[in-house]
């Protein structure tokens, strides 16, 4: 572990550290009762199949308890003891047909059709005693947190039944919980994809991976316990009462030290729901920072090879895991105590059962084999009692999962601020005195005013932190303006639809975003119906159609395999900007598309894109002269402030201009 000393972070500190738009974790009682009510309306989508896993799931329990208990007393009385079956007594109504029908048997016969009633109930729902009950099930080895269990809730379908039983239940609950989970999953998948570009930028990768792989399955434990765990076991308590007191109608008292069970060990749980509930938020919080650590390191390798910077990363992710260690022990040490306490009420319940029927049977009003069928009974009427009492502390440890998922949903998605949808694009953009200030007061754009045509290549220059990004980003409304009208053929962009207006914007943003897909299917990314003339044309107007023609597979080469990993930053940048050209959108806008190219391909893309400018409009962010003195206007920034704006030659012949100083400071020559 990491030689660094860390005490357990405090959990409003994990909150804020996993997610910064995911603020109200600490639910109460009320919260928590509509996040479960939330997640069972999820069976309105497998209405049919969920009916079907409720029937099969009642039998695999109801149909072990009406038939198992009565050939352990037959075996026990009549097998054992050798009593004539002819004198049996106290045996529920349905069993009669049978007892009735071996009237007559010796012990061996007994035992040779209980046998054979045996092998017919293995072969049907896996069981012939209590000592020997299968089950169909897949689940895999796994640890104590979420993220190793996840992969059981996904796909581990069960059945407490075995045989033909269990084998139809075990299929149709598999089906089920993976329809569910990949239903809840793509849901979650899709709204983080629908988030604003505001809100992306406080969201932490990690913790969306986090919720879409480990917190969402949690959906599969409230789904059925919500229903399933009330239902079945009130109608099994109910079936188990309607037995013993056919059997035995006159001891009533074996039901009310059952019954008791219920109120009792409801109210002793629920003074830990509030505990599980944020020690549940804690552990998954700690356990998305870990993720994120992960991510992080990952997508930042070369940066820390090339500081030194392994250890410190290692002792980073070594203090986060510890930390994730930290809370899920917590959350099942409390899993621990819980569950001692359970036994310790469930063995004085067995204590004072036992001593009743034992007196029973040593006076002489039950048999022996009436113990058995009893102590079996116990369990029967204890296990839904106790069920019934665990239920709202077992759903709060999956109410903390589900709320970081319907936090997530209930964010509000990048939709349209207004309904008209935006003609071919013939004029341009203008923006009048718009401004933007970030949710946290930071202000990075005022008054600016601004026009652009078609046909234009329009620089946006200045030095870092100007603006230039941000005010790029008013554009196609990846930031909505908070004063001021961006304009496009006059349209306000807030009241355009969003598909109708971005598929006339196409963005190639500094960081080169690429596909682990082919090279041709990178390029026709944003157009899929593109062929591969039309793709190889932008290759060839970005700079790039030679280097890929000499790679073995050309445009089919994968990146991300041996030949791709080995592309350089420039290389990447240039298949970046094909894909840009190929949209054949209206407006596009290029962050810094030079940065990374050689003086000749540099001069070639300018040349191209003042070709393609002529039916569109190129707006350039980019610090490099060689860049920016070809635009038809630059627009020079600072402070979030338009300065000044002009042609290259305009903007030099201003002797005081901040233009001309920032194309002095780039020519100087060094002393």
């Amino acid at each position: 572990m990491s030689d660094i000393v860390q005490e357990t972070a405090p959990r409003q500190d994990l909150n804020s550290r996993s997610s910064g738009i995911d603020t109200h974790t600490d639910i109460n009682y009320r919260e928590a009762a509509a996040i479960i009510v939330r997640s069972a309306t999820y069976i309105r989508f497998f209405t049919w199949r969920y009916i079907a896993k409720f029937l099969l799931k009642f039998g695999s329990y109801a149909l072990p308890m009406a038939l198992i208990p009565w050939p352990v007393k037959i075996l026990t009385d009549h097998v054992i003891l050798g009593n004539p079956i002819q004198e049996a007594t106290d045996y529920p109504a349905y069993m009669w047909p049978l007892i009735n029908a071996l009237h007559g048997s010796t012990s061996l016969e007994l035992l040779m059709w209980l046998a054979l009633i045996g092998v017919t109930l293995v072969l049907t729902i896996g069981s012939y005693s209590t000592d020997y009950e299968d089950e169909a099930e897949a689940r895999l080895a796994e640890g104590q947190d979420y993220a190793t269990q996840v992969e059981n809730l996904i796909h581990g379908g069960d059945s407490k039944a075995g045989g033909l039983y269990g084998y139809l239940e075990f299929k149709l609950s598999t089906r089920l919980v993976q329809a569910l989970s990949h239903t809840l999953r793509a849901e979650i998948f899709s709204r983080i994809g629908s988030l604003s570009m505001t809100q992306l930028e406080d969201q932490r990768i990690g913790d969306s991976i986090y919720r879409v792989m480990y917190d969402a399955p949690q959906m599969n434990q409230i789904f059925f316990d919500i229903t399933h765990t009330p239902f079945i076991s009130i109608l099994l308590y109910i079936q188990a009462t309607l037995t013993v007191m056919s059997a035995y109608p006159d001891t009533p008292e074996i039901l009310w030290m059952t019954a008791a069970i219920f109120p009792i060990w409801a109210a002793t749980t629920s003074l830990f729901s509030r505990a599980m509930r944020r020690r549940g938020q804690a552990a998954r919080a700690a356990g998305a920072i870990t993720t994120s650590t992960i991510e992080e390191g990952m997508d930042n390798i070369l940066a820390v090879q090339s500081l030194g910077g392994n250890q410190a990363e290692q002792n980073r992710f070594d203090s986060d895991s510890d930390e994730s260690f930290r809370r899920f022990r917590s959350v099942r040490l409390l899993w621990i105590a819980i569950g001692r306490l359970g036994q310790i009420l469930a063995k004085l319940v067995e204590v004072l059962f036992i001593i009743f029927v034992v007196s029973r049977v040593i006076d002489g009003e039950m048999s022996p084999g009436d113990l058995a069928v009893l102590l079996l009974y116990l369990a029967y009427l204890r296990g839904p009692a106790m069920s019934l009492g665990y239920l709202w502390l077992t759903l709060q440890d999956n109410v903390a999962g589900m709320r970081r998922v319907f936090a997530m949903l209930d964010l509000p998605a990048e939709g349209d601020l207004g309904s008209t949808d935006l003609s071919l694009v013939q004029d341009g953009i203008a923006l009048r005195g718009a401004g933007f200030t970030y949710p946290d007061g930071r202000r990075a754009l005022d008054n600016i005013n601004l026009d652009a045509k078609i046909g234009e290549i329009i620089a946006f220059v200045g030095p870092t932190g100007a603006g230039k990004t941000s005010l790029a980003y008013l554009i196609p409304r990846f930031h909505v303006a908070t004063e001021g009208d961006v304009l496009i053929d006059g349209h306000n962009v807030n009241d355009l639809t969003l598909e109708s207006m971005r598929s006339q914007i196409t963005y190639v943003f500094q960081e080169t975003q690429l596909f682990s897909d082919s090279i041709h299917n990178n390029i026709c990314y944003g157009k899929p119906e593109a062929g591969r003339d039309e793709v190889e044309e932008v290759a060839k107007i970005s700079g790039i159609h030679d280097f890929i023609t000499t790679l073995p597979d050309g445009y089919d080469t994968r990146l991300g395999s041996a030949a791709g990993s080995k592309l350089s930053v420039g290389q990447k940048q240039r298949i970046s900007i094909a894909r840009g050209l190929l949209r054949d959108s209206k407006i596009l806008i290029l962050d810094e598309p030079t940065s990374a190219l050689d003086p000749e391909t540099e001069e070639y893309l300018v040349k191209s894109l003042h070709e393609a400018a002529k039916n569109r409009l190129v707006i350039i962010i980019a610090h490099r002269l060689s860049t920016i003195a070809q635009a038809d206007k630059i627009v020079f920034l600072d402070n979030g402030r338009i300065i000044e704006q002009g042609s290259h030659e305009d903007l030099m012949n201003s002797t005081d201009g901040h233009y001309r100083s920032f194309v002095e400071l780039q020519t100087k020559p060094l002393e």
